[in-house]
């Protein structure tokens, strides 16, 4: 059934393009002579043509010789295309001739039959000429159909044997994934019944533990009893002492009950020994269950190792599987609907719903506070909870007709992180991304979304180590590793810099004062893919705290200003370069890296950010919108690139902020893309856009970067 619906789905696109294309007019036959009648010729079975032809009006009829009138037959429909290398080629539809009418042949005028009774003699010589040349003609427009029917068959043949070994490759590649499925969840399962049988194990001496701590207080217990026992025996032992001392005359009386004491304290003591023995056993089978519990869990923690170890040896793989295909990484992030969100213009509250967030007395209600955190919150789902790496939206609405209609879009990205994940999960995920500089790659990761999407806390983050962003974490991080390599012989030095692209002009945030009226000028080097800007401030890196010091210095000189979606919304893009230069004293050895993160500023509508009331927004939105824009053509053009369509021209320099990122676009880098969402229903046609475009970055291939590595001679 497939084989048959490619077939037709095949044929039906070549007569849609047979179609479309102009038909190929021929040369208008027999024009010169006009007066002689035509009729539709007919074809006979072995493809010869046959002509009968008829004398109209009585004067011709009378002439009595001259050959028979001409017809003129109906030309077949012609296409024309245009190949690759420009040259032009006709082509015959393969599906059944047109029915044409019958051309009406002209009428004969009276007065030319009256006046020539006879036809000349030339005449007939002339009508079998233009009857032969016909006849040619019609031969090799046969001649051609015939040649096109076999390329075409040619060219069909050839597309069922590259579907043949399509289908072939997919069904090998399906019985891989099966089987490597099939390991895992065989596995899985072997590590699911060997944790049940150390829970077990656990549970089974812990009841002996307990049982045989119950049976040492209960010998406790009658030790106690037998130790007071004695304590009586012992007393009434002295008072027969007492008794023998005053009583002398009795002691023959006594000496029988003296003897029977004394059997009774040597059965006594016989009995404390026993006692005695079995508390020390029981204490030793209590310290063989200890050193049994100490290696169960020890081999708990080597276990966990494993696994640890496990997930980050599939962390380098999944990177190096993505390396190796040379696209944008893209990962997506949600943020969580913030109590402002609730209380927000953009978010239509009633003053009871907005009064039910407290209970009176200032305190927030917190059912009342989740439930319109729900209420707030755009329809998303997260299907994919092994891989993390889809987000479903849907939406619902009313259509003119008032029926109810549901849409859903589903996205995949390599890893979208959900509202409740926290800045050190983020990390993880680009950690070895981030320390890649250090064996001498170029790696860019910036964050891209509308306003008020959280892009800047993801990249700056918060004052505290837990809300600490993706800038100093990655600093900290490329420092740790060129720390640890010191004992292998690296040394490395580093420096930074801090730039603001504000209304396409380039500020430094590190400079002093004022931002001064210089113009920095943007220069690309060809051969190390080196980028550097003109008269900035680069400042030598010795430790990550000075770093912080200087996230701090660049977000007090920062632009940004107050709208109607972010109170706090970032009017420029900035750029954070970290370049690294390591040797190596024992190989002799040599790399050069970088690392650009960048936090863009933020998509927005004037309508929705009331930016259009203050003639400065304006022109901040504009010019945001604007570079934006130019991110995406040259995102645009990439992708018509990588389809194979020869030397696309990329508009790198449309925009400053493009032309500033060229060599993390163009294959010489690392590239990872944040894209960050807001949760907010009034904002799902904007995360929509965002989440599309993001699919074209994510499907843009740029190449594979590539080391920058000398050896030294």
């Amino acid at each position: 059934m497939a084989t048959n619906s490619l077939k037709r789905k095949a044929a039906t696109q070549e007569n849609i393009g047979a179609e479309q294309q102009p038909p190929r007019k021929l040369a208008a036959i027999a024009e010169a002579d006009t007066n002689q009648p035509l009729r539709p010729s007919k074809v006979a079975p072995n493809g010869t043509t046959t002509t009968t032809t008829t004398t109209t009006g009585t004067g011709v009829a009378k002439l009595g010789r001259g050959p028979p009138p001409l017809t003129k037959p109906r030309a077949p429909a012609l296409s024309t295309s245009t190949t690759a290398t420009g040259v032009r080629r006709t082509t015959r539809a393969t599906s059944a001739p047109p029915k044409t009418a019958p051309v009406r042949p002209p009428a004969r005028p009276t007065s030319r039959v009256a006046t020539h009774p006879r036809s000349r003699p030339g005449t007939n010589t002339a009508n079998d000429e233009r009857f032969d040349s016909i006849q040619q003609q019609i031969a090799r427009i046969e001649a051609a159909r015939a040649a096109d029917a076999a390329r075409l068959d040619a060219e069909l043949a050839q597309e069922r044997a590259k579907r043949s070994d399509l289908q072939a490759s997919h069904e090998a590649l399906s019985r891989e994934l099966t089987n490597a499925k099939t390991q895992e969840l065989a596995q899985r399962q072997e590590l699911f019944i060997a944790s049940d049988e150390l829970n077990n194990l656990r549970q089974r001496h812990e009841r002996e533990i307990s049982e045989m701590q119950a049976d040492l207080r209960r010998k406790d217990r009658e030790l106690r009893e037998l130790n007071e026992d004695l304590r009586m025996y012992q007393a009434d032992l002295e008072r027969e002492r007492e008794t023998v001392k005053s009583l002398k005359a009795t002691i023959a009386q006594q000496a029988t009950a003296q003897l029977s004491l004394t059997a009774q304290l040597g059965a006594l003591q016989a009995e404390k020994a026993a006692v005695q023995a079995e508390f020390d056993r029981t204490s030793g089978s209590k310290a063989d269950l200890a050193i049994q519990l100490e290696r169960a869990q020890k081999r708990i923690a080597d276990l966990e190792r494993e696994a640890r170890e496990g997930e980050s040896v599939r962390r380098k793989l999944h990177n190096m599987v993505q390396e190796l295909k040379g696209n944008i990484r893209v990962f997506v992030r949600v943020r969580p609907v913030l109590r402002s969100d609730i209380l927000s213009s953009t978010f239509s509250l009633s003053a009871g719903s907005a009064g039910a967030i407290t209970d009176g007395t200032g305190s927030p209600d917190p059912e009342a506070e989740a439930k319109l955190r729900e209420e707030a919150m755009a329809p998303m789902a997260f299907p994919d909870k092994m891989d993390h790496r889809e987000i479903v939206l849907k939406s619902s609405s009313e259509s003119a007709t008032g029926q109810e209609r549901k849409d859903e879009w589903q996205f995949t990205f390599d890893r979208v992180f959900e509202p409740h994940s926290t800045q050190a999960e983020v990390f993880e995920e680009i950690s070895q991304l981030a320390q890649s500089c250090t064996d001498g790659y170029n790696v860019c990761v910036f964050a891209y979304g509308q306003t008020g999407s959280g892009k800047s806390f993801t990249m700056e983050g918060g004052q505290s180590e837990t809300t600490a962003g993706m800038i100093p974490r990655a600093v900290e991080q490329v420092f740790r590793v060129a720390d640890e390599l010191k004992s292998k012989g690296w040394e490395y030095k580093m420096e930074g810099q801090f730039l603001e692209i504000y209304n396409e002009t380039i500020n430094d945030l590190l400079g002093k004062g004022e931002f001064d009226k210089k113009k920095h000028e943007i220069k690309h080097d060809p051969k190390t893919g080196r980028t550097t800007v003109t008269d900035v401030n680069v400042v030598p890196l010795a430790s990550a705290t000075q770093v912080r010091t200087l996230l701090a210095v660049a977000q007090g000189r920062r632009t940004v200003a107050a709208t109607l979606m972010n109170e706090r919304s970032s009017r420029s893009h900035s750029v954070f370069t970290l370049r690294i230069r390591g040797e190596n004293a024992l190989t002799g050895e040599s790399c050069e890296g970088s690392l650009n993160l960048v936090d863009l500023a933020g998509s927005e509508r004037l309508e929705k950010s009331g930016a259009g009331a203050d003639r400065e927004r304006l022109k901040e939105t504009q010019n945001i919108n604007k570079s934006l824009s130019a991110l995406g053509d040259v995102i645009a053009a990439l992708g018509e690139k990588g389809e194979g369509k020869g030397d696309k021209h990329i508009p790198y320099r449309n925009s400053k902020l493009t032309y500033l990122l060229q060599n993390s676009l163009s294959g010489n880098s690392k590239t990872l893309m944040f894209l960050n969402l807001s949760p907010l229903a009034t904002h799902l046609h904007e995360s929509l856009c965002s989440l599309r475009f993001a699919t074209k970055v994510n499907n843009t291939t740029i190449g594979t970067a590539k080391k920058q590595t000398k050896h030294s001679s």
